[in-house]
C-alpha cells in the first residue's frame, strides 16, 4: 500500500466527497459497463475497470475480465495512481519495485501491465481511476490513440458520476420540498414557466377533496367561484406575461361544497439570465378573516348611519327650538349651518359600500373642500373659492376640524368678506413642504378692510381651536385692506392616519 501522507489533498475530505456521490455499493449500470467494454476493446486488454478507492478497499463500479466487485486496498495498483498528477502507466509490473511482490503479479492473476487515468472531481480531488490491465508486459505502453481514448473515457465516467450525483441531490431536494410543503398549513402549488400547474401539496387535495392530478394544467380555474374565474385568469395571465408577483383574493370551492375566501400568491424563480424557470405559489384560507372584516364593516356602516341620523335629529331640534324662541333665530341658523358642515364631513369620510360611497371623487383634501365650497358657487355654477396646489390623502382623522375651520372662513367671507358681493373671490392654495402642509386662504374683491376686528368672534375662536388644538398646527391671520389672508401651517401627518403610519415606519 502506498504512503498516503504526502498527497496534496486531505484524505478525510476525499472520502467524504466520494461518499457524497452515492455511487459506492450500487448496482451495475449500462452507462458504466459500456465504458469499460469499449476501452478494453480500444486498448486491446482483457481487463478494464472503473475503480473507486475507499478507505480500506477498492470497489469497482464497472469491470470486464475481472469477475469481482472489490479487492483489498493493499494489492491495489490504483491506490498508487491516486498519488500521481493524472494517472499512472506500469509497462511491466514484474520489473517495478512497487509491484514486484504484489500477489496480483506473482499469483494466479499474473498481471503485468497497468494504465489508468484519474477520476477527478471538479475540485480536483481524485476518487479512483478508469484503468486497463493485461497479463502481458507492454514495454511500449499505449498508443497515442489509446491514451487519448483512456483520458476521454475517464472524463466521460466522471460526467456520468456527476449526473448521478445531481439527479440524486435533486431527488433528495424534491423529497425534502414535498415533506416541507405537506407540513405547511397553506396550500402550495407550482407551475412550469408557461403556467402549467404540475404540483400541489397535500393541503390542496385535503381542502378541495378533488382526485390527485385532476387540477393539473388549467383545471385549477374550475375550482374558483364562477364570478371570480375571469378575474383570476386575467391576473394570472398578466403575471405570466410580465413576471410580476401574483396576488389575488378569490372564492375557492371547499370539499364540503361551499366556497371559501382564499388569498392566492405566487412568485417566479429566475435563472442567471433573468428567465423564469418556475412559479411557486400558495393559497391561504382567509374565509374567517374575511367574514370578520365584513362584520366589522357592516357594524361600522350601521354606526355611521345612526350618527348621520343624530345630526338630522339635532338639526331638527335646533329648528324647533328657534320657532319657540324667535329671539334665538339668528343663533339657531348659525348653529344649523355648523352642524350641516359636520354632517357633510362625516358623510365624506364614513365607511361606504360600493353603492353608497360619495360621488365627489376620491378621499383627498381637494375633493373634500370642493364639496364643502359647492354652496358658494355663483349663479352659473362657477366656483368662487378656487382650490389649487398640492393635494393630500384625507381621512376622518382631520375631517371634523377641517370642516369647521373652512366652514367658518367661508361663512364669514359670505357675510363680511370677499363672498359678500358679486366681484369677490377666494383663492385657497395648498403646498406640501417636507414634513409640513401649508394652506393659504386669500380673499380679494370684497369690502375694504380697516384692520383687524377689536373683538374675536365665536367663529374665529372655533377656527383657531380646530387648527392649533386639534390638528397641532399654526394659525396666522393678516387683515389686509384688499382682503383677509389666513395661513394654516399643519404637520404633514395631520390629515391622514395612513400618512402618519408611513412616517412612523
Amino acid at each position: 500500500m502506498p504512503d498516503r501522507d504526502s498527497p496534496g489533498w486531505d484524505e478525510s475530505e476525499r472520502l467524504a466527497i466520494l461518499r457524497d456521490y452515492g455511487v459506492l455499493d450500487t448496482e451495475r449500470e449500462a452507462a458504466f459497463d459500456d465504458v469499460v467494454a469499449l476501452i478494453a476493446r480500444i486498448c486491446e486488454t482483457p481487463i478494464a475497470v472503473v475503480n473507486l478507492i475507499d478507505a480500506d478497499r477498492q470497489w469497482f463500479k464497472a469491470e470486464t475480465g475481472l469477475g469481482v466487485r472489490e479487492t483489498p486496498l493493499a494489492t491495489s495498483f490504483c491506490a498508487h495512481a491516486l498519488l500521481q498528477e493524472d494517472g499512472m502507466v506500469v509497462p511491466d509490473a514484474a520489473q517495478d519495485p512497487r509491484f514486484i511482490d504484489n500477489p496480483l503479479v506473482t499469483g494466479e492473476a499474473g498481471l503485468r501491465f497497468y494504465a489508468g487515468r484519474l477520476l477527478k472531481t471538479p475540485e480536483g480531488l481524485p476518487l479512483g481511476t478508469l484503468c486497463v490491465l493485461d497479463t502481458k508486459p507492454r514495454p511500449e505502453g499505449l498508443t497515442d490513440l489509446q491514451v487519448m481514448a483512456l483520458e476521454t473515457m475517464a472524463r466521460q465516467v466522471m460526467s456520468h458520476m456527476e449526473l448521478r450525483r445531481v439527479l440524486r441531490l435533486r431527488k433528495e431536494m424534491e423529497a425534502q420540498f414535498r415533506v416541507l410543503a405537506d407540513a405547511m398549513p397553506q396550500m402550495v402549488w407550482s407551475t412550469r414557466p408557461d403556467g402549467f400547474h404540475d404540483y400541489y401539496n397535500a393541503r390542496w387535495y385535503e381542502f378541495t377533496g378533488v382526485p390527485a392530478g385532476s387540477t393539473d394544467g388549467e383545471g385549477w380555474n374550475d375550482m374558483f367561484h364562477p364570478d371570480d374565474q375571469a378575474r383570476a385568469w386575467e391576473r394570472w395571465s398578466r403575471s405570466l406575461e410580465t413576471g410580476e408577483p401574483y396576488e389575488i383574493e378569490y372564492r375557492l370551492k371547499h370539499h364540503s361544497g361551499v366556497y371559501r375566501w382564499t388569498l392566492g400568491r405566487a412568485v417566479a424563480v429566475l435563472n442567471d439570465e433573468g428567465e423564469i424557470t418556475r412559479w411557486f405559489g400558495t393559497c391561504t384560507d382567509i374565509d374567517e378573516l374575511k367574514r370578520l372584516e365584513q362584520g366589522r364593516e357592516l357594524i361600522s356602516q350601521e354606526l355611521s348611519h345612526r350618527i348621520k341620523n343624530i345630526f338630522a335629529v339635532i338639526t331638527a331640534l335646533v329648528a324647533l327650538s328657534a320657532r319657540q324662541y324667535p329671539e334665538a333665530k339668528a343663533f339657531a341658523a348659525s348653529l344649523r349651518t355648523r352642524i350641516a358642515a359636520l354632517a357633510r364631513a362625516h358623510e365624506f369620510v364614513r365607511p361606504h359600500t360600493e353603492t353608497s360611497k360619495p360621488t365627489v371623487g376620491p378621499t383627498t383634501l381637494h375633493a373634500f373642500l370642493s364639496d364643502l365650497f359647492g354652496a358658494y358657487a355663483d349663479d352659473a355654477g362657477a366656483a368662487r373659492v378656487v382650490i389649487s396646489g398640492d393635494d393630500a390623502v384625507f381621512d376622518d382623522q382631520a375631517a371634523t376640524s377641517v370642516a369647521l375651520l373652512f366652514h367658518e372662513l367661508a361663512t364669514n367671507a359670505a357675510k363680511y368678506g370677499a363672498l359678500s358681493n358679486d366681484r369677490g373671490r377666494v383663492e385657497l392654495t395648498t403646498r406640501g413642504e417636507e414634513d409640513r402642509f401649508v394652506l393659504t386662504w386669500t380673499e380679494t374683491g370684497g369690502p375694504v378692510l380697516d384692520g383687524a376686528p377689536t373683538k374675536t368672534g365665536f367663529g374665529s375662536s372655533l377656527a383657531l381651536l380646530s387648527v392649533e388644538g386639534q390638528l397641532g398646527g399654526r394659525f396666522v391671520s393678516e387683515w389686509r385692506p384688499e382682503g383677509l389672508k389666513i395661513v394654516v401651517d399643519l404637520p404633514s401627518t395631520a390629515l391622514s392616519r395612513r400618512r402618519a403610519a408611513e412616517k412612523a415606519i
